[in-house]
């Protein structure tokens, strides 16, 4: 049981480093995202081939990942756009409110009641964005001070923030209808592969609109891109299936959800983000962790399969 648990929050702990090492890489949003798109792909078809994984993948269920992949894809150039705009502690914490849209979204897909509770939930997972997006607004507006502001554009980051949220949250809901049937990594491998396709074909946009947009990495970019994919993605993901083994589905959950407090401490750490940061993040980050709380203890079923978590968390982040 200790090893399962050193083994999950491990894994948590890599998942945690991908806003730190997405604010390390000098490259543009949606270029980092095609090379880490490419190199997980990669290194997932190298361990299902090594380990004799690959299956056959029924034609409705490859129409649901394509379409998972794709929208990965989108949510991972908003999530890493988030990091650019604003930085990895914005990005983490209105990420971190996927949950609340998770369970939104799955009572409009299938049409379910939403009840009071969780409505209040959400709401409060909202005005704590509300709050961080206006506060600094309000007192810019009332200032006279000629500071200049460190983060620009922070709200266009917490926008891309939301943004990501919303696609993690539509993706991890169809991702459900399948997780069960087939191996995670498979999974993992068809969605990194359409989702790097997509990329590759609008990355030309981003190249006539952008045209001083750099395409070929630096050295550290490489080196960073490598340890995001294979560590954050492949390792962390290994360590996972494994705890998920010995744990409880619940210890899984609560260890997952200390994600964002690991990613924003990490960039307090490397980049001392906390100078960036005004109390209005603090006081919105509050709330946002109290409704993620929240939201855990009303829909945390012990049922659940562990075959699903991992199939949901692998390329949230």
């Amino acid at each position: 049981m200790k090893k399962a648990l050193v083994q999950m929050n491990t894994a948590v702990l890599l998942w945690g480093f991908t806003g730190v090492l997405g604010r390390a890489i000098t490259l543009d949003a949606p270029v980092l995202v095609w090379y880490r798109m490419l190199l997980t792909a990669t290194f997932m078809a190298v361990i299902i081939t090594y380990r004799h994984h690959w299956v056959r993948i029924a034609k409705q269920d490859f129409k649901t990942l394509t379409l998972v992949g794709c929208l990965m894809a989108i949510h991972w150039v908003a999530f890493y756009g988030a990091i650019k705009l604003a930085n990895a502690s914005i990005a983490l914490i209105c990420l971190s409110t996927a949950s609340i849209f998770t369970t939104l979204t799955d009572a409009m897909m299938h049409r379910k009641n939403i009840d009071a509770k969780e409505l209040s939930i959400g709401i409060l997972a909202l005005l704590g964005v509300v709050f961080m997006y206006l506060v600094p607004e309000i007192e810019k507006s009332f200032s006279h001070s000629s500071m200049v502001d460190p983060l620009p554009y922070r709200n266009w980051g917490i926008l891309c923030g939301i943004i990501a949220a919303i696609l993690s949250a539509i993706f991890t809901v169809f991702n459900k209808r399948i997780a069960g049937k087939y191996p995670a990594r498979t999974m993992v491998f068809y969605e990194m592969t359409t989702g790097w396709l997509l990329i590759s074909f609008l990355l030309p946009v981003q190249f006539l609109n952008l045209p001083l947009t750099r395409f070929v990495p630096s050295l550290w970019d490489l080196i960073w891109l490598i340890i995001l994919s294979l560590c954050c993605t492949v390792w962390a993901q290994s360590l996972a299936l494994s705890a998920l083994k010995h744990i409880s589905s619940f210890t899984a959950t609560l260890s997952v959800n200390l994600e964002p407090l690991y990613g924003i401490t990490l960039a307090f750490i490397f980049f001392r983000e906390n100078q960036e940061l005004t109390w209005s993040f603090y006081a919105g980050m509050g709330m946002i962790v109290i409704s993620v709380l929240l939201q855990m203890l009303r829909v945390l079923k012990p049922e659940e399969t562990q075959t699903a978590f991992v199939a949901e968390k692998s390329g949230i982040d």
